[in-house]
């Protein structure tokens, strides 16, 4: 499954997925988070419907995830990847003319299946379709790069919201994907069916593979718990992603000191994963998954309790969202095997990002009730959750535990 591909196509696969996703997740995800308020201030719209927008693009990720998946296990990631470029940037540039809330909906339910189409988890999926069991480093350094988003785009988006205001600063990003990462992608990226062609199986070997194997209990029971388990730590990634800077306004931080805050959170991920890279390549997914939640409850618990305490607890949350990406293309490969490793990514973001569909919006509703406190109360309780959750996989972490898995589902 392409496994014995040259160092330097990784390398470059490596490099432009990267880049592909700081800038993807940038003009998309972590959009929000700087031009929600602006762009309900200009306009005169709700901000909670300003957030909800982008809680239904991320519940239309979510249905189309499972599609995507699929796709990407019969033709590759590359024109997956190509076409959730120019999603986006219609979707953008859809929010950067809208005249009326429903069709600034409208634009954001079209970047929904960009999103669903172009984030990490098409990425992984991708990865895995190429590189297959060996793909768990190639996975630990996109994320390593992919860290920077949050890092290199709120700044960006803040410099361009005060430059261009908020509609100009949609159409720059829509700029981007189409002149930069539809390009990257298209030159880029390995033709996937002609990179990873196994040999041609015999007629019968090809009938019998086409029926999918057979599912056990203990295959369900795994699927679901890294399925509850990601899509708790998705939530509060989503939560803070959008209300993190208002919490802080809350507590009279200004929003440059705040953005300034908000981007330690990309290099401590990015610390986290190179870390990895480097030490942890030898440490079974679920291990990580653990000291993962572990770091978030430590953060949020930290952040909570102490306002003079900012910093060393986004270090903490920071490393700990930043092994879960990791975890998140990871865990699956180590736990199912790489046989139709594409489709059960796409299966398994479908509740992760319905989660985070309602996160923003039960997040606003929470701050305008409860203030940050109460918000930061909420993700903290469903961290611990997620570290329960978490722990309750340890037993699959054994080689034998993991044969009869990947033997119940393929």
């Amino acid at each position: 499954m392409g496994e014995a591909a040259p160092a330097s196509g990784r390398r470059r696969v490596v490099g432009v997925l990267g880049i592909g996703q700081v800038l993807v997740w940038g003009s998309s995800y972590y959009l929000p988070a700087v031009l929600a308020k602006p762009t309900a201030d200009a306009t005169g719209w709700p901000l909670s419907w300003v957030i909800g927008a982008l809680s239904l693009g991320l519940l239309v990720s979510g249905l189309v995830s499972p599609k995507v998946g699929s796709l990407i296990e019969r033709h590759g990631g590359r024109p997956v990847l190509m076409a959730s470029a120019v999603l986006m940037a219609i979707g953008l540039l859809t929010l950067a003319v809208a005249p009326n809330l429903p069709v600034f909906t409208l634009g954001w339910l079209v970047i929904g299946t960009a999103m669903g189409a172009g984030l990490y988890d098409p990425a992984f999926a991708t990865i895995g379709r190429l590189y297959g069991r060996a793909a768990r480093a190639v996975i630990t350094s996109l994320t390593l790069i992919g860290g920077f988003a949050s890092t290199v785009c709120w700044p960006l988006s803040a410099l361009l919201l005060e430059h261009l205001g908020w509609r100009g600063t949609c159409v720059a990003y829509a700029a981007v994907n189409l002149l930069v990462v539809l390009p990257l992608y298209r030159f880029g990226l390995p033709a996937e069916a002609r990179h990873v062609a196994a040999p041609r199986p015999p007629r019968d070997a090809t009938a019998a593979a086409a029926a999918p194997p057979p599912r056990g209990a203990l295959h369900h029971l795994v699927f679901a718990l890294v399925a509850l388990s990601m899509t708790l730590s998705s939530i509060i990634a989503a939560v803070m992603s959008v209300q993190f800077l208002s919490i802080l306004e809350q507590r009279g931080v200004a929003l440059a000191t705040a953005v300034a805050l908000g981007a330690i959170i990309g290099p401590c991920q990015v610390g986290a994963r190179l870390i990895d890279l480097l030490a942890g390549q030898r440490t079974h997914p679920v291990w990580e998954g653990i000291l993962s939640a572990v770091f978030v409850v430590l953060g949020l618990g930290l952040l909570l309790a102490r306002h003079d305490a900012v910093i060393p607890a986004l270090v903490l949350y920071g490393g700990g969202i930043g092994l879960r990406s990791i975890v998140r293309g990871t865990l699956p490969l180590a736990l199912f095997g790489p046989v139709g490793y594409p489709s059960l990514i796409g299966r398994l973001a479908f509740p992760m990002l319905l989660g985070q569909a309602a996160g923003p919006s039960a997040g606003a509703l929470l701050l305008v009730r409860f203030g940050g406190r109460g918000v930061l109360v909420a993700l903290l309780w469903m961290a611990i959750a997620t570290l329960a959750v978490s722990a309750m996989l340890v037993p699959f972490a054994r080689p034998s535990a993991g044969r009869l898995v990947r033997g119940a589902g393929g």
